[in-house]
């Protein structure tokens, strides 16, 4: 009862300074006020101002916002582990697997590191007319990578 009230007061002040600023010759500031000063009136009028008071004054109805809370920030967490982990622990053990097998063990450094060994400059041969020429030049790079 003293919400309506208070909604009518309310929405009763608003119209009367949408009043005064339309007599200010500023009708479209004053459409606005009035606009946002029936909201109140409407509310009243639809029920939704009774069913917030009976909600905000029921521990059954803060107990449910308290659970849906915990729901939605229960499903967040899982979603961020999920993200961050890759799955479930046989997705993260064969992703281990993979990597594993995926460079040989003998293979060599990266090339942007630090070399173990200076790579030793190929020895200039001269060039052989025909197919071996064709592959000169990839025997070299092959030697310098020590392949």
């Amino acid at each position: 009862m003293i919400a309506e009230t208070v909604c009518s007061a309310v929405s009763a002040a608003g119209l009367g300074i949408a009043a005064v600023t339309a007599y200010r010759k500023r009708f479209l500031a004053a459409a606005r006020i009035a606009a946002y000063s029936l909201v109140p009136v409407g509310l009243v009028m639809t029920g939704v101002v009774g069913w917030l008071a009976d909600t905000a004054l029921s521990p059954t109805a803060w107990a449910g916002f308290v659970v849906l809370g915990g729901a939605w920030l229960l499903f967040m967490t899982t979603r961020a582990v999920e993200r961050r982990g890759g799955g479930t622990r046989k997705e993260r053990k064969a992703a281990r697997a993979a990597q594993r097998e995926a460079v040989a063990p003998a293979a060599s450094a990266p090339s942007l590191g630090p070399a173990a060994r200076p790579a030793a400059r190929p020895a200039t041969t001269p060039r052989a007319t025909g197919s071996g020429d064709d592959f000169s030049d990839i025997e070299a790079i092959l030697k310098k990578h020590g392949i």
